[in-house]
């Protein structure tokens, strides 16, 4: 009996170990830029048509700024003198470049200024470990901060999305005079998207795996996945938010935007883009999504 408990005990370890490098460990090509500007410009041409404007006018602009940690971080910047700006925060294991689609909507259709940065481990930031919104939280914040202006806007897509409503229930700085959030397809909580994916991609339950490997990211990165709440932040979010979610989604199930929200008091709007899978709901509906943000962000 003592050996079988030693080497359950081995393989809980192990196991661990790999679930969360598995999950956290960040894109080993992240600083290979011309990849992503090629899958970007693939997927979406017209956002090669705005970077090349831009370029043509030098407008498109790397900036970096050192994060409370001390870490140095990367994003782009578009400023085209507006009082509004908005800040557009990527997915998992992807980079600011990725999400040039998302930027080009701000500033091309809504007339915003545009803050895209890279993610903690994420394109030309730096960091050892993806961190699912939960301390991206604060440099999101250290963002905006930094390029506050009368009107702004935090849109997220996926983990950006759960960055974004994870920020949403901070205070903010004081001095922002019309302040929104727009989630894109984000999770309720850390726990539950990978209890999700553990089932789905091992077939497993989440005792005792996804309880071990909480507590070893605890102890290597000073989180755990139960406190990565979304839906905890977003009950004390006291600003108008716009939920989207596609209705297909598997990856980010569809079934958890609702419970999101509801649990959002006050102002907010709720789109399932039909037919899209997970974020994918401007490439599958590009004029109403623009539609939905320009309601959104500008006619109310």
């Amino acid at each position: 009996m003592a050996v079988v408990v030693i080497v359950f005990v081995i393989a809980l370890i192990g196991g661990s170990f790999y679930m969360l490098d598995y999950s956290l460990a960040p894109d080993p090509n992240r600083l290979d830029t011309d990849s992503c500007y090629r899958q970007q410009f693939e997927k979406y041409p017209e956002s090669k048509v705005w970077v090349d404007s831009l370029r043509s006018i030098d407008a498109l602009r790397d900036t970096f700024l050192t994060m409370p940690t001390g870490e140095r971080h990367h994003a782009f910047y578009v400023n085209r003198g507006s009082t509004r700006t908005a800040l557009v925060i990527h997915g998992w294991r992807d980079c600011a470049i990725k999400f040039f689609w998302l930027a080009r909507i701000y500033e091309h259709e809504l007339g915003y200024n545009v803050v895209i940065p890279d993610l903690h481990g994420c394109g030309e930031s730096e960091g050892d470990a993806i961190q699912m919104g939960r301390k991206d939280r604060l440099d999101a914040l250290h963002w905006l901060k930094t390029f506050q202006t009368d009107t702004m806007v935090v849109h997220g897509v996926s983990m950006g999305a759960a960055t974004t409503m994870m920020l949403s229930g901070e205070k903010m700085p004081d001095g922002i005079k019309d302040l929104r959030f727009v989630e894109d397809c984000g999770y309720t909580s850390v726990w539950d998207e990978f209890a999700g994916q553990l089932e789905e991609q091992f077939g497993l339950p989440p005792f005792p795996l996804m309880h071990a490997t909480s507590l070893l990211c605890q102890l290597c990165y000073g989180w755990n996945f139960s406190e990565a709440s979304a839906l905890e932040q977003v009950r004390k979010c006291q600003y108008p938010m716009l939920f989207i979610h596609g209705s297909i989604d598997t990856f980010v199930p569809t079934a958890m935007v609702y419970p999101l929200y509801e649990a959002k008091p006050g102002t907010k709007a709720l789109w399932i883009a039909d037919g899209a899978e997970h974020a994918l709901s401007y490439h599958e509906h590009k004029a109403e999504y623009i539609s939905k943000l320009r309601a959104f962000c500008l006619d109310q």
